[in-house]
């Protein structure tokens, strides 16, 4: 890394951001967090204005002053290469590092959950507000997706699946769908008696619309007893998972082979017994040679992983960095 020896490592979620200082020994300086990365809603100068903070504080917690020698960027929204572009762009104007490299934050459980050592070959995909799968195959190969939403053929992730569950239980309230658990769990999670109050509590914005976000873990636990719309969308997610996680591997003509295929995100790190269960089960039946692990280890781990292979650190660095977040 040059004669500093260090690197700036960022994950970049829509919810949440960390950025570690990274020493080329794999020492861990310093680490902050921060609110959520969207430049789709708040333009490219403004999204990389969250990050401003944060580099400050950590650099300041180390006693160093920009530019340090390197920052690897794993960011939610850097669906596409001109997106990615224009991050890059933005980032390396704000002269925190001399170089600067920037990817996809799923790129980032793919590196948390990879070895250290070898071909990096592997698939991740992570299920969390939103869902994405890429992968890396041998000599060099990469498949990925747009992931941009439903124009780009996605289907779930914990926003989705909230938006899935309000609408099958306002139907199951008023009639026009099946009768849900859903419809009396869920306005009953926010202190209401029925859907139709929750309907108006989130459209007049009584209710933060970001409080969507804890429907997910209620679905799942409707689920678990026995709820058949509650399954029905579990089991669908579970399919979703597995069948990106096929195209991907034979997309990278790995599904003859033993690959790790490493999930991450909440709704995966959950471990659901129905989501797990139908997931691996699927796998098993469809990807014989596919190896699913979840992967718990911060997506900042993957950045600081990645800024040591860039400075072509040594093996002892690499477990001392892995240590730091257990």
């Amino acid at each position: 890394m040059g004669l500093t020896g260090t690197a700036l490592a960022v994950d970049a979620g829509n919810s949440k951001t960390d950025v570690a200082l990274v020493a080329r020994d794999g020492s861990v300086l310093a680490t902050a967090r921060g609110g959520g990365f969207r430049p789709p809603t708040v333009g490219t100068e403004r999204a990389v204005d969250v990050l401003a903070p944060l580099v400050r504080t950590v650099l300041a917690q180390a006693g160093r002053a920009a530019p340090v020698d390197h920052l690897s960027a794993f960011l939610a929204n850097a669906d596409l290469p001109v997106e990615e572009a224009r991050l890059t762009a933005g980032i390396a104007g704000r002269g925190w590092a001399r170089t600067v490299s920037v990817r996809n934050d799923t790129f980032a459980l793919l590196r948390a959950g990879l070895p250290d050592h070898g071909e990096p070959v592997g698939v991740a995909v992570v299920c969390g507000a939103g869902i994405n799968c890429v992968g890396l195959g041998h000599d060099g190969g990469t498949a990925r997706f747009p992931a941009i939403g439903r124009i780009s053929g996605d289907w779930g992730g914990g926003a989705h699946l909230a938006e899935e569950a309000l609408w099958h239980a306002a139907r199951a309230e008023d009639g026009r769908g099946a009768p849900t658990e859903l419809s009396r769990a869920l306005p009953a999670h926010f202190g209401l008696t029925t859907m139709r109050e929750l309907i108006e509590a989130l459209h007049l914005r009584h209710l933060p619309t970001h409080r969507r976000h804890e429907l997910p873990p209620l679905l799942f636990t409707v689920a678990t007893s026995g709820d058949e719309i509650a399954r029905t969308l579990i089991t669908r997610q579970a399919e979703e998972i597995a069948l990106l996680a096929h195209v991907t591997l034979k997309r990278l003509n790995l599904l003859t082979h033993p690959t790790p295929v490493l999930l991450g995100g909440g709704v995966l790190t959950a471990r659901d017994p129905l989501l797990h269960g139908r997931l691996t089960q699927l796998l098993a039946e469809h990807a014989p040679k596919a190896v699913p692990q979840v992967v718990t280890a911060p997506p900042v781990l993957g950045a600081a992983l990645d800024a040591l292979d860039r400075a072509g650190a040594e093996a002892g660095a690499y477990g001392r960095v892995r240590g730091w977040w257990g």
